[in-house]
C-alpha cells in the first residue's frame, strides 16, 4: 500500500517526465520517455502530439508495473507542458498535423504583417506580450494560409497539456496559464477578446473555454485507463504551462520570488501580484490564482549542455563507463578547474535563434576568443557562462520594467550542477536556493492536482508541506568584476554581430 499519491506529467521538449509524489512532496518514482523533434525546413521545429500521448501511456504503465503501484492510491493527476503549441484537432479529437513547437518561427512574415496592420502597441496593450512567431497566434494563421484544407477541418486548437488532458478525459480545455500564447487573450481582464480576435483573424470557436489550472475538468476515462495502466475515475485538473508549474514546484507563490529555469530551455519567472509587462519579455498568468508571472525565456539552457556533451563528451563518457560515475559530473569537474570568465572566451548560446529579450530567430551560437591556449574545458565553462549571461540580461530587463527580483529558486536538471548554479549566482548577483533534484515541474503539476482534489487547503498549505530548501548559493563578490566584464563583452558581441545574423 503506497498511501496517498499524486501523479505529475510533464510534456517537455526532449521527452515526457512522469512522476508520483506523496502528499508531502516526496518523490515515489519517476521515469522519462523520449520522443523525436522534427526539423523539416529552416525555421520549422515540430513534434507529433500522438508521440506525446504514446509516451504518457508507456511511461505511466512502466511506473505502475515496475514499482508495483496500486492505481487506486492515485488521487489526482496534473499535467504541465511546453508553451506556444498549436495542436489542431478535428471534431473527433484526432490530430490533423504535427505541432509546431515553441522554437518554430515559420510564421515570421505573418506576424510582421499583423504588427503592421493592427499595430504593435495595440496588440501589446491588450495581450501584455509582443506578437512574435514563436507564439501560438501566428501558427494558427499559418495553418489557415498554408494548410487551408486541414484548417477547414480544425475544431479546436489545444496546448500541449490540454491535449493530454483531452486524451485522458475527453474534455477540451484551455488553462489560464497557457492562454497568453494567443494574443486575443486580455491579460488584464483574463478573458478572450472578440475585437482583437477579429483583428488577428482568429476564430474564437477554435479556442476552448478557460479553466483554472487546479480545476478538475474531468476524470480518467475507461479507454485512457486501459492505455495508461490506471483505473477509471481518477480526477484530472486542467494543468498549466511547464515554466509556471516549475515555478510552483520551486515554492514561488509570493511577489518577488523568482524561479530560475534549468531545463532544455533557460530563463526565469518572476511572481508579481500586479500587471507588469515589458515588450521584450513574456507575461502570463501563474498557475496560482491572482498572480502573474513575468518571464524571460531563452533557447539556451540544458539544451546547450546536451549539445556540448553530444559533440565533445566522448572522452568523459568513456571514463564514466569505466569508473561508474556520471559523464556530466566529469564535465562539471573539468569546468571547475577553469577560472571564472573562461580567460576571455565568450559564448552566445543562441543555438535555435533566441527568444527574450532580443527576439531574434536568426541569432546564432558563437564562441569568441579562441586561441591555442583554450581547451575543451574552457569551451564548456564559456558555454555555461553564456547561458548565465542570458539569464542576467532577462533579469535586468524585468527590473527595468519595475519587477522585484529577490532570491532565485533553481529548477530543472541544471540545478544539480554545483558549478553552474554558483556561476549563475555570481553572474546575476542573486542568491539561489535549490529545493529539489530536477523534478520541480512535475511536482508543480502534482500540487495542482492536490489542491484540486482537496489534499491541500490552498497553495500556501501545499508549498509548506511539499517544498524544502536543500542548498543555498550566495554570490561570490570576488568574481563580480570579471563577470561584469564578461557580461559586457557578451552584450557587445551580440550587438556587433547582429547585422550578420539575418
Amino acid at each position: 500500500m503506497q498511501g496517498t499519491l499524486l501523479l505529475g506529467i510533464d510534456i517537455g521538449t526532449s521527452g515526457c517526465k512522469i512522476a508520483l509524489f506523496s502528499e508531502h512532496g516526496q518523490l515515489t518514482c519517476e521515469n522519462t520517455v523520449a520522443y523525436p523533434v522534427y526539423y523539416p525546413n529552416p525555421g520549422y521545429v515540430e513534434q507529433n502530439p500522438e508521440d506525446w500521448w504514446e509516451a504518457v501511456c508507456r511511461g505511466t504503465r512502466a511506473l505502475i508495473e515496475t514499482h508495483h503501484i496500486n492505481p487506486a492510491d492515485i488521487l489526482g493527476i496534473g499535467v504541465d507542458g511546453q508553451g506556444w503549441a498549436a495542436v489542431a484537432v478535428d471534431s473527433d479529437g484526432e490530430v490533423l498535423t504535427r505541432n509546431p513547437i515553441w522554437m518554430d518561427t515559420r510564421s515570421s512574415a505573418i506576424c510582421e504583417e499583423l504588427n503592421n496592420t493592427i499595430g504593435q502597441k495595440e496588440i501589446f496593450d491588450l495581450a501584455g506580450n509582443s506578437l512574435k512567431p514563436q507564439y501560438t497566434t501566428g501558427k494558427i494563421r499559418w495553418y489557415e494560409q498554408h494548410m487551408p484544407d486541414m484548417y477547414a477541418k480544425t475544431d479546436k486548437i489545444l496546448q500541449s497539456n490540454s491535449y493530454i488532458v483531452y486524451k485522458m478525459t475527453d474534455a477540451m480545455t484551455q488553462d489560464y496559464s497557457q492562454a497568453y500564447a494567443v494574443h486575443c487573450f486580455d491579460m488584464k481582464r483574463g478573458c478572450w477578446d472578440s475585437g482583437m480576435a477579429n483583428a488577428l483573424g482568429i476564430n474564437l470557436e477554435l479556442l476552448p473555454e478557460l479553466a483554472a489550472c487546479h480545476e478538475i475538468v474531468g476524470t480518467v476515462s475507461a479507454k485512457a485507463a486501459e492505455s495508461m495502466g490506471l483505473i477509471p475515475g481518477i480526477p484530472v485538473v486542467a494543468g498549466g504551462l511547464d515554466a509556471a508549474c516549475g515555478t510552483l514546484g520551486a515554492g514561488v507563490i509570493h511577489p518577488g520570488e523568482t524561479q530560475e529555469q534549468g531545463g532544455q530551455a533557460g530563463g526565469m519567472s518572476i511572481c508579481t501580484e500586479t500587471y507588469t509587462a515589458h515588450p521584450d519579455l513574456i507575461l502570463g498568468y501563474h498557475v496560482v490564482p491572482g498572480m502573474w508571472l513575468l518571464q524571460g525565456g531563452t533557447t539556451g539552457g540544458g539544451g546547450v549542455v546536451r549539445w556540448f556533451d553530444e559533440q565533445f563528451g566522448f572522452e568523459e563518457h568513456q571514463k564514466a563507463e569505466a569508473t561508474g560515475t556520471s559523464a556530466l559530473k566529469l564535465l562539471d569537474d573539468s569546468i571547475a578547474q577553469i577560472a571564472p570568465g573562461s580567460e576571455g572566451l565568450t559564448f552566445l548560446p543562441y543555438m535555435a535563434g533566441e527568444r527574450s529579450p532580443i527576439w531574434n530567430d536568426k541569432a546564432k551560437g558563437v564562441f569568441y576568443g579562441l586561441d591555442f591556449s583554450k581547451t575543451k574545458a574552457h569551451m564548456g565553462r564559456a558555454a555555461l557562462e553564456g547561458v548565465a549571461y542570458a539569464l542576467r540580461h532577462n533579469i535586468e530587463t524585468a527590473e527595468a520594467a519595475g519587477a522585484r527580483v529577490q532570491t532565485l529558486k533553481a529548477t530543472g536538471g541544471a540545478a544539480n550542477s554545483r558549478v553552474w548554479t554558483q556561476m549563475k549566482a555570481d553572474i546575476t548577483g542573486k542568491p539561489i536556493e535549490v529545493a529539489g533534484s530536477g523534478m520541480e515541474t512535475t511536482l508543480g503539476a502534482a500540487i495542482l492536482a492536490g489542491v484540486g482534489v482537496g489534499i491541500y487547503k490552498d497553495f500556501e498549505d501545499a508549498v509548506k508541506k511539499t517544498i524544502r530548501v536543500k542548498k543555498t548559493y550566495s554570490p561570490n563578490e570576488s568574481n563580480r568584476t570579471v563577470y561584469d566584464e564578461g557580461y559586457q563583452r557578451y552584450r557587445t558581441l551580440y550587438e556587433t554581430l547582429k547585422p550578420m545574423m539575418r
